[in-house]
């Protein structure tokens, strides 16, 4: 392993950590950094009433700032926190610019361990960056009485979760 392929997978470990960050704590600007601005996110796999798909910075950028807007009917979620810890991430490299991964993630609430899965990513380097191209959310598994459980359908775009 040379060094630069080193310090791109710290960078990639970087990319994964801001989205978790940034997204756990709802700050929008944060959050869109690790994109492209071609950017794909969507869930795989999931039961319909969770599944989304939104394409480019401006769909992903609706679809977080809808976690701060009221909702017209009961909450979005009961949660107080949300704190997802990232495990075992696989990096495989697919050209000098891109790279794939493999992360593995559980979120904990007000009841401890809530939902689990894992992430199937495409990076793309940009610059200095290794920025998220292409993001697949499965879910293996949560909890019966998970604070989420409708929490993705209650921000889902009115034209089928953006797509």
């Amino acid at each position: 392993m040379t060094s630069e392929e080193l310090l791109a997978r710290e960078a990639i470990r970087q990319t994964l950590a801001d989205y978790t960050m940034a997204g756990d704590r709802l700050r929008t600007e944060e959050f869109m950094a690790v994109f492209t601005a071609d950017a794909i996110l969507e869930t795989d796999g999931v039961p319909e009433s969770d599944s989304f798909r939104y394409e480019g910075r401006e769909a992903i950028r609706s679809w977080i700032s809808r976690w701060r807007e009221p909702p017209t009917e009961g909450p979005v979620h009961q949660s107080r926190f949300i704190r997802h810890h990232l495990s075992t991430c696989q990096i495989t490299f697919t050209g000098p610019d891109t790279a794939k991964a493999r992360t593995y993630w559980t979120a904990y609430t007000d009841i401890g361990p809530d939902h689990c899965g894992y992430y199937l990513d495409e990076f793309r380097r940009e610059e200095d960056r290794w920025l998220i191209s292409h993001r697949r959310i499965r879910l293996d598994w949560r909890s019966a009485g998970s604070l989420y459980m409708t929490a993705v359908a209650r921000t889902a775009a009115p034209s089928k979760g953006g797509r």
